[in-house]
């Protein structure tokens, strides 16, 4: 298995190769996120801007402005809460074609501990007009992705952990932006997740289909703009709802479904996530049993709540 920071190197590689606009930029971090290898060999491509991430950003919107697609690469709270504002006026205002991608989101920041654990990075950008907001589940989603995200015109962000995370998707898989994926059909529940909680929403239905509970699995990869279909036909189906994200549960995936049918289709939704509090050191099992979030979680909520 190869990690997420490896298959975003060979992508952003290939893309360089490819197309004479795409420039990479990031803030210092260009080994910790795999792009050590591509700063050498590609130095009037892939641009080191310094600790300083929000002239990155108005770098990033300058070259956009004179057609170059710009990748911005950094972790996530840097991509995120440092320059929110260069996100929201100098690339959305402004109507850039800007790529940021952050990585370790939530809680796979791990041992670099609560200042970079960003659990409110989607709720942050999820309100700025305009901007895409996805997470791949795995790496194979990842490289499906690429592609309609660079011919996507606009700003899109992109959170994902470095290093790896268990397959979700073979090599069949057809991606589509903003169009959720039913990964398991179900009548009795349906578990909207994304991202790392996607395996243990999976693993969750298997646990709970033992348990005479049929659940449905819905990889809701792109949450904004959020697949308004996709969700209330699941809902409407099973009647009961569960989401699971690697985020607060205030602005995040929670939120954005439960704004969907509460519009459409009003019915019950627990939560499974980071439930309004700041993150911490630690590895990542600690962390999903710190804060709930691992399948055995998803399968006692859904069996307390239904």
């Amino acid at each position: 298995m190869m990690e997420m920071r490896q298959v975003l190197s060979q992508e952003l590689e290939a893309l360089i190769q490819k197309n004479d606009n795409i420039v990479v930029l990031n803030a210092d971090l260009a080994k910790p996120n795999g792009l050590g290898e591509l700063i050498q060999k590609y130095p009037k491509r892939v641009f080191n801007a310094g600790i300083a991430e929000q002239n990155m950003a108005s770098v990033a919107a300058g070259m956009s402005s004179y057609g170059f697609i710009p990748f911005i690469v950094t972790f996530t709270p840097f991509a995120t809460r440092r320059i929110c504002d260069q996100i929201a006026i100098s690339i959305c205002y402004a109507k850039q074609n800007v790529k940021i991608i952050g990585s370790d989101p939530g809680i796979t920041a791990e041992l670099n501990g609560g200042t970079h654990m960003s659990v409110e990075d989607i709720g942050v950008l999820r309100s700025i007009p305009g901007i895409v907001i996805f997470e791949p589940a795995d790496t194979t989603e990842l490289k499906k992705a690429i592609p309609q995200i660079v011919d996507y015109k606009g700003a899109l962000y992109m959170r994902m952990p470095r290093k790896t995370v268990p397959r979700v998707y073979d090599d069949s898989y057809e991606f589509e932006i903003s169009k959720a994926d039913v990964l398991r059909e179900g009548s009795d529940v349906s578990i909207f997740c994304c991202g790392i909680m996607v395996h243990e929403s999976l693993c969750a239905a298997d646990e709970l289909r033992e348990k005479g509970v049929s659940a449905e699995v819905v990889n809701v990869h792109t949450i904004k703009p959020i697949d308004r279909e996709t969700i209330i036909k699941s809902a409407k189906k099973t009647g009961r709802v569960i989401t699971a994200e690697n985020h607060n549960i205030i602005g995040g995936l929670h939120s954005a479904v439960c704004e969907v049918l509460a519009e459409d289709f009003p019915v019950s939704v627990g939560a499974i996530g980071i439930n309004d509090v700041f993150g911490q050191v630690g590895k990542l099992p600690y962390l999903k049993e710190t804060y709930k979030m691992r399948c055995r979680d998803i399968v006692d909520l859904v069996l307390e709540k239904f």
